[in-house]
């Protein structure tokens, strides 16, 4: 079993607790007895809290809640259902559309950011993750050690000691860095007039914590809240089963516990030797087939190619996208066949084509008022060059395609231009060379786990393959004025590809919320926004 910090209770907070999680001191656990919209806001407050969830709880939703109703409740020993109907239905029958019926909220806590990566592919799934961009890494577990994952083999090899003792020291970096940039984006960003100091304050921290967030290794550790059905926890647990990195095979066999106290029906082919154990060894040699086939067809490919900075590509796209557009507009509008759409979009003038697709997409108030989906017609594949910081950001949009290459320093690090700037570009880069130096003596011996040493600043090459319509969301999203520098470049670069390169540029102009800005403290506005709401709590509702 891995190293985590287990969290002690109180007898009366363990009395509370024990009604509402399906154990006391795993790092996996679900959430029952609770409405549906305090799971929901539970795991919204999650994302920016350094807390547990359990922690969480207690500190800052019991008291609102009567819980008084559920005294006899105990969750930790499992709960009891009626299995005869499901059993009949779904493993009888095979009915997978009835395991889509059943959701459990699941909390995964001290997972790395290497494993979030892969707990957070499943497509029909909800996530919120702890964000790097408001929880500070400074901070110790209660156990003393710094956050971030403790790999038994590898602490239990001859190179655990240097392991542990390099991970602090990036750690000891970071910690040492965070209040002299804080200190000097004060200096640099003075605050505003009609700007109070608590969201001044806050913004000055995002910043800074945005600036050193490269510094953090990618085993740093994340809490993570999860939603999903119980078809596509079934999925995500046999795809974990048999997954080369053992992590993730600690925590699906923890998540098959939990869910089993919550959803046991719908789980009950994941461990059946002729159903998910065979998916699970499919799976397996499919990987391994191909790593060893292009490892013997391209023997010296042992490194990515390398990378002076970073960039994006559009790698393929649809010439006639636009027109295709157009014909899916009108295909959906009108009576006639698809290939007839196709023949009068193409027989109309260029005059034409933009008025019926500005028609299409209409007059957009904000970046949440998304044309149909005629725009899925048209497609885009990027391939991006970025920090794996930014990758992070990027990868939790499922409803696209994309593939990411494994992590490792050979592509190069970012450093951020206020680091520079602050003259502590010093302190910054000798932090990454001892995280890739680590990784080099790592990777000969644990080639799977090595990745937990490299920082979040060092490079990662990618593919996203996405329609015009999920294109819209993705880069209007990303590239607003309070999200992270590094992906805001991403999304701004895509959309310039996409009307420069593709030519596309009535799709490009539909993307009217595409933000091109460059801001200094771009959590500003936004603390602004959240400091005024909260001096009028009334016009929100009490929760």
């Amino acid at each position: 079993m891995f190293h985590y910090a287990q969290e002690r209770f109180g007898d009366h907070e363990a009395e509370i607790l024990r009604r509402y999680v399906t154990n006391l001191d795993g790092p996996v656990f679900a959430l029952v007895n609770l409405p549906e919209v305090v799971k929901g806001a539970l795991f919204a407050r999650y994302s920016r809290s350094s807390k547990s969830l359990r922690r969480l709880f207690l500190d800052e939703f019991v008291g609102d809640l009567d819980v008084s109703g559920d005294a006899g409740v105990d969750a930790t020993v499992g709960l009891r259902r009626a299995e005869d109907l499901y059993e009949r239905v779904f493993l009888e029958y095979g009915d997978d559309s009835v395991a889509q019926l059943g959701g459990v909220h699941l909390a995964c806590e001290q997972a790395s950011n290497v494993f979030t990566k892969i707990l957070e592919r499943s497509r029909l799934m909800s996530y919120l993750e702890q964000s790097t961009r408001y929880v500070p890494y400074d901070s110790r577990l209660v156990t003393g050690h710094y956050r971030y994952y403790r790999d038994q083999e590898v602490l239990d090899s001859p190179l655990g000691a240097r392991f542990v003792g390099e991970m602090d020291r990036m750690f000891d970096t970071y910690a040492e860095l965070l209040p002299e940039v804080q200190a000097w984006l004060t200096r640099r960003h003075a605050r505003g007039q009609g700007t109070s100091d608590f969201a001044y304050r806050q913004s000055i921290r995002a910043k800074a914590l945005d600036l050193l967030r490269g510094l953090l290794p990618a085993g740093s550790l994340s809490n993570v809240g999860i939603y999903g059905s119980g078809q596509s926890y079934e999925l995500l647990l046999m795809r974990l089963a048999d997954h080369p990195l053992p992590e993730a095979r600690d925590y699906g066999r923890m998540m098959l516990g939990e869910l089993r106290k919550v959803i046991p029906s719908f789980l009950q082919r994941v461990d059946r030797a002729d159903r998910g154990v065979a998916w699970s060894r499919y799976r397996s040699a499919t990987r391994q087939a191909t790593e060893d086939l292009v490892a013997s067809l391209w023997p010296a490919d042992g490194r990515p190619e390398p990378a002076g900075r970073s960039s994006v590509a559009l790698t393929d796209f649809d010439p006639a996208g636009e027109e295709k557009v157009v014909a899916a507009a009108i295909f959906e509008t009108g009576t006639c066949s698809d290939a007839e759409s196709l023949e009068r979009a193409r027989s109309l003038s260029a005059e034409d084509k933009a008025a019926l697709l500005r028609a299409y997409v209409g007059d957009r108030a904000n970046r949440r008022h998304r044309p149909g989906r005629a725009l899925e017609r048209s497609s885009y594949r990027f391939e991006v060059v970025s920090d794996y910081g930014a990758f992070r950001d990027l990868q939790r949009h499922r409803m696209m395609t994309i593939e990411w290459q494994g992590l490792s320093p050979s592509l190069g690090f970012d450093v951020p231009a206020e680091v520079v700037e602050a003259g502590m570009e010093g302190r910054f880069t000798t932090s990454l060379e001892r995280s890739a130096e680590l990784y080099g003596a790592m990777r000969p011996v644990f080639p799977r786990q090595a990745p937990y040493a490299v920082a979040l600043a060092y490079r990662v090459r990618y593919t996203m393959q996405m329609n015009a319509r999920e294109a819209m969301h993705v880069i209007e999203l990303r590239s607003g004025e309070q999200g992270h520098p590094s992906y805001r470049w991403v999304a701004q670069q895509m959309h310039r590809l996409i009307s420069e390169v593709a030519g596309h540029r009535l799709i490009a102009d539909a993307m009217k919320f595409t933000d091109h800005e460059d801001y200094g403290l771009g959590r500003l506005e936004a603390e602004v926004r959240s400091d005024a709401r909260r001096a009028v709590p009334e016009e929100r509702g009490a929760f």
